[in-house]
């Protein structure tokens, strides 16, 4: 099963959870920390990932962090689910996308906009009211840059992926060129 399978399913069951007890909010904060917190250490990463400790001891180490951090009754039980279906390894990408469900069922959609060039506030003006146009939600936009799209932009939004780069443009009109 794919990460990101994974990471929908487990995100999608927490939003569940904390949407209907009314703490969203708050687990998301925690949930980012816990995320940081393996992002940054290698040796935690290492440690939940290795089958060959056994899991008991992982339940002791985890035991031990939530006694420290004193998350919310809802976070705690949904590392100690993660742990005990070997999923805490994914925490980051279960974070992400737990976000991008609590967003979405508020109404908000994020997208995101690589373009060759810094894009103007008018022009940013410009993409969110057609992507909400489109979208028909409140749209997040992250911009970001690639030189190599040598002009125009790729707009993601979820899995859909609106292409209009100069560069991919080239090399569709290559290939119609080789492949007659």
């Amino acid at each position: 099963m794919s990460v990101e399978t994974i990471a929908r399913r487990y995100s999608t069951a927490l939003a569940d959870a904390v949407i209907a007890g009314g703490d969203a909010a708050n687990v998301k904060n925690e949930l980012e920390g816990w995320a940081r917190l393996f992002a940054d250490s290698d040796d935690l990463r290492a440690v939940f990932g290795n089958p060959s400790i056994n899991h008991d001891s992982k339940v002791k180490v985890l035991d031990g962090l939530i006694a420290k951090t004193k998350p919310s009754k809802t976070t705690a039980n949904f590392l100690k689910v993660l742990l005990q279906n070997g999923r805490l390894t994914e925490i980051v990408e279960i974070n992400d996308r737990f976000g991008q469900v609590l967003e979405e069922r508020s109404g908000v959609v994020s997208a995101e906009i690589i373009s060759a060039r810094e894009v103007s506030e008018s022009e940013k003006g410009e993409f969110e009211r057609n992507l909400t146009k489109l979208t028909g939600k409140q749209v997040k936009v992250n911009y970001k840059i690639d030189q190599d799209l040598i002009g125009g932009a790729v707009t993601r939004i979820g899995s859909t992926v609106y292409d209009g780069s100069v560069k991919t443009k080239l090399e569709t009109l290559r290939e119609q060129l080789v492949n007659g």
